[in-house]
C-alpha cells in the first residue's frame, strides 16, 4: 500500500526549520516526508513566519496558493502552523476556509497527534528528519525570549525564554552526529541566556563544551547572541577549541545611544563599542556578523550618520540592514513612525553600499590564504563551499570549479585565488 506523501513547507528562520524537522520525525512512520517540495503531495503543512511585514505577506501568499490546490482537490489535507498562525489565528480562520487546521506555536507533539488522530506523546522528540543537506544541521537550544526590545514581536509570539534541558540537547546532538552531521549550528533568540530560567545562571559554556566532546562534529557555530552579559569564557573557549568556528552572529541594531534607548536594548553607544572590541580582543580573527535597523521612530539624520561612521570604523565582516516596520503589539507600534518609507530605503541602500565595500576589502585580503572549506552543493559550473567564517544561506561562499574532484559534505584545504563583494573563488590544494 502506498504511503501518502506529506510536504512540510517551512518559511522564516532556522528555528522554524528545526520545528518542522521534529514534526516530520513524528509523522514519518505514517507518511513519506518531503521538505519544501514542488511535487504533488497528499498532505501539506505550512510552517509560517510572522516576524515582520514582508515575512507575513509571504506566509499569507503561500497559504492562499495551497488553499487553492486544496479547493481544487489536488491535495487532500492542509494544515497551517507557526508564528503567523499564532498571531492571527482567528483572522486566518475567518478568511481562509480551505485549511483543515490552524495551529500556533504549540508543541509539535500536539500537532502530530491531531494529524495522526492519536493521543499526543509526552516525551521530548529528539529525532529529526533533516531538511538541510545531511552534513549540517541546526540545534535549537531554547524557545522564546525575555528581552523586551521595543521593535520585536518574538516574545509576544513565542513567549518567555525556556531552555531545552541539556540532556535532551545532547541526546539530539548525538543523533545528528550519527546521521552524518559535521557542522552543528546552535540557534536561539539569545544563546547566552541559556539556563537562566532554570537556576538564574548561564550554562551556555557548559553546553558548548559538552557538544564539543561528541564525536563526529568538526564545526560548532554560534548564532544569535545579545551584547549584554555575553560571557568572556565563551569567547575564550571559541579561541581555544578548534571545533568552535571563529564566528558570531549578534544583532547590534544601532549605535546611537538615543536610538538604542528608544529600542529598549539595555546598552548604550560606549557599551556596544566596548563589547565589539572585547570580542575581537579575545578572538582576533573572528567573523562578526550583525544586523541593523534604520528608520526607527525618532532616528534623525545625525543618528544615521553616527551609524554609518560606526560601521566604517568597526568593519564588520558580515552585516545586514533592515528598514523599520511597526509590528502590532510591540511598544514601537505605538510610536510615531516619522521616517518616510523612501528615506528608510535610502538609508538601507547607503549602509549596504558601505558594507559592500568593506566586504570586498576584507575578501581581497583573503586572496592567497589557504582555508578549510566545507562543500555544500553543486550549482552550474561551480561547487559552493564555506569556511568557518561563513554560515549557510546568509553569508559568503567560496566557489570552486566543477572540474575539480570533490565530494559534497566533505572538507578540503582551499587556496583563495580571487575575491568579489560577497564571494571568493578558490582551488583545492592537492
Amino acid at each position: 500500500m502506498r504511503r501518502p506523501v506529506l510536504n512540510i513547507v517551512t518559511l522564516g528562520c532556522s528555528k522554524n526549520k528545526v520545528d518542522s524537522e521534529h514534526l516530520a520525525a513524528l509523522l514519518e512512520q505514517r507518511y513519506l516526508i518531503r521538505h519544501d517540495s514542488d511535487k504533488r503531495s497528499d498532505v501539506v503543512i505550512i510552517n509560517t513566519c510572522g516576524f515582520i511585514g514582508d515575512a507575513q505577506e509571504e506566509s499569507i501568499d503561500t497559504i492562499l496558493e495551497y488553499a487553492e490546490l486544496r479547493k481544487q482537490g489536488k491535495i487532500k489535507k492542509l494544515y497551517v502552523t507557526g508564528c503567523l498562525s499564532q498571531r492571527f489565528k482567528k483572522e486566518l480562520k475567518e478568511e481562509i476556509h480551505e485549511v483543515d487546521g490552524f495551529y500556533g506555536v504549540e508543541s509539535v507533539n500536539l500537532i502530530a497527534a491531531d494529524i495522526l488522530k492519536e493521543e499526543p506523546v509526552q516525551e521530548y522528540c529528539s529525532h529529526r528528519v533533516l531538511s538541510t543537506p545531511k552534513h549540517y544541521a541546526y540545534l535549537k537550544i531554547s524557545e522564546g525570549c525575555n528581552r523586551r526590545c521595543a521593535f520585536c514581536a518574538i516574545p509576544l509570539i513565542r513567549g518567555p525564554h525556556v531552555s531545552v534541558p541539556m540532556e535532551h540537547l545532547l541526546e539530539e546532538a548525538r543523533g545528528l552526529a550519527k546521521q552524518g552531521v559535521k557542522e552543528l549550528i546552535l540557534i536561539a533568540q539569545d544563546l547566552t541566556y541559556y539556563g537562566h530560567d532554570i537556576d538564574g545562571q548561564s550554562h551556555i559554556v557548559e553546553l558548548v563544551k559538552a557538544l564539543c566532546d561528541i564525536d563526529g562534529f568538526e564545526w560548532i557555530r554560534l548564532h544569535y547572541g545579545y551584547p549584554l552579559g555575553f560571557p568572556d569564557e565563551l569567547l575564550d573557549l571559541m579561541r581555544e577549541n578548534p571545533k568552535i568556528c571563529h564566528y558570531i552572529d549578534l544583532p547590534l541594531q544601532h549605535i546611537s545611544t538615543h536610538i538604542l534607548q528608544a529600542m529598549r536594548r539595555g546598552v548604550d553607544r560606549e557599551q556596544t563599542i566596548g563589547f565589539v572590541k572585547n570580542v575581537r580582543k579575545h578572538v582576533p580573527d573572528i567573523a562578526f556578523r550583525t544586523t541593523f535597523i534604520v528608520g526607527f521612530p525618532g532616528e534623525t539624520e545625525e543618528d544615521f550618520e553616527e551609524l554609518c561612521q560606526f560601521i566604517k570604523e568597526m568593519r564588520f565582516e558580515r552585516a545586514g540592514v533592515f528598514a523599520f516596520s511597526p509590528e502590532e503589539g510591540t511598544p514601537a507600534y505605538e510610536m510615531t513612525d516619522d521616517v518616510p518609507v523612501e528615506v528608510k530605503q535610502e538609508r538601507v541602500d547607503r549602509l549596504m553600499e558601505i558594507q559592500q565595500n568593506i566586504s570586498l576589502e576584507i575578501n581581497t585580503m583573503r586572496v592567497g590564504r589557504v582555508e578549510k572549506v566545507l562543500i555544500d552543493r553543486l550549482e552550474g559550473d561551480y561547487y559552493l563551499g564555506r569556511s568557518q567564517y561563513d554560515s549557510p544561506e546568509v553569508d559568503d561562499e567560496i566557489l570552486i570549479s566543477a572540474k575539480e574532484e570533490v565530494q559534497m559534505g566533505s572538507f578540503y584545504q582551499v587556496r583563495i585565488i580571487q575575491a568579489d563583494f560577497f564571494d571568493c573563488y578558490g582551488v583545492i590544494m592537492k
